[in-house]
């Protein structure tokens, strides 16, 4: 028969599925997300979005630098299989096995190359968001001042990176790690011009950073007021950690600052004032949402 010729090769190739399968059952448990052992809530550190996304950018390369030798041999595996059950070879079959297993080398050297570059950039914006974060940490004087910091708050589609909550306001950190340029005489070129709806960087420029920190913004006010009864005070702030900041253009409802003396810009600045009983419900509403946010994450079935 001659079907038989194409579906006994299919043996040779179940070795190298049960290497595929063993390598997915591994890849489950590269997972580096801790649970409280007092009440099993996901435990959140400054920069745990990055953190997780990281994980998942590793467990990636992964899976793409075992599954993808595996699968680029397939075809000449399943070729050399065909040899036992023919009589004859022909030279248009075999090329067609090569150029298979050519083209899944490239797509998986695409892919490790695309892994590699996000492991880069994660690993910048988490060092970065640590940074702004053990900065923000300073606030936490409780004695003294009257500070609290959310790290990750979720929102209803996006995670805020940094939450301060001062008797004067409330402020939303947004973080952005950007690589400084190289000019053409070897120099770092690290200073930013910031504008009104943009960013301009010495050899590009960005509008996102600014939108997504008034996004944030607003989603934020709009989300306490309806929850306080009244309009909270909010500014957004965006750090760019590293960076000379030229903020002789930009408009006045975000502060785009540098980070090194992000705690004491955030304690002298003063949007607004909050009663005591105001600022204490809006810690209480932001531990709550947290805490219902890591209740719905937990209840989600596992895909």
């Amino acid at each position: 028969m001659v079907w038989l010729e194409y579906l006994l090769p299919l043996i040779f190739l179940f070795p190298m599925a049960a290497m595929g399968g063993i390598v997915l059952a591994l890849r489950s448990l590269h997972d580096g997300r801790v649970h409280s052992p007092f009440d099993a809530h996901p435990l959140c550190a400054p920069g745990q979005a990055l953190r997780n996304r990281l994980d998942n950018a590793f467990s990636s390369l992964f899976l793409h630098g075992t599954i993808g030798p595996l699968i680029s041999l397939a075809p000449l595996v399943y070729g050399m299989g065909r040899m036992l059950f023919v009589e004859r070879q022909y030279w248009i079959e075999w090329a067609l096995y090569g150029l298979l297993s050519t083209l899944l080398v490239l797509l998986f050297s695409l892919l490790l190359i695309r892994d590699y570059q996000r492991i880069r950039r994660l690993k910048l914006g988490l060092a970065c968001d640590l940074a702004v974060g053990q900065e923000l940490e300073r606030l936490i004087r409780p004695d003294a001042h009257p500070f609290y910091v959310f790290h990750d708050v979720p929102t209803d589609s996006f995670t805020i990176d940094h939450v301060v909550v001062t008797p004067h306001g409330v402020f939303v950190v947004e973080t952005r790690a950007r690589t400084r340029a190289i000019g053409s005489d070897g120099r770092e070129l690290n200073q930013v011009f910031v504008e009104r709806e943009r960013l301009r960087f010495p050899h590009w420029q960005e509008r996102r950073p600014l939108y997504k920190t008034r996004q944030a913004e607003q989603w934020l006010s709009q989300w306490l007021e309806k929850r306080c009864g009244l309009r909270v005070p909010v500014r957004g702030v965006l750090v760019l950690p590293g960076w000379e900041i030229d903020t002789r253009d930009a408009a006045n409802d975000v502060l785009v600052v540098s980070g090194d003396t992000l705690s004491r810009q955030l304690a002298e600045l003063k949007p607004g004032e909050l009663s005591d009983a105001i600022h204490d419900k809006i810690i209480y509403l932001l531990l709550e949402r947290a805490r219902l946010m890591a209740l719905k994450h937990l209840r989600q079935p596992s895909v």
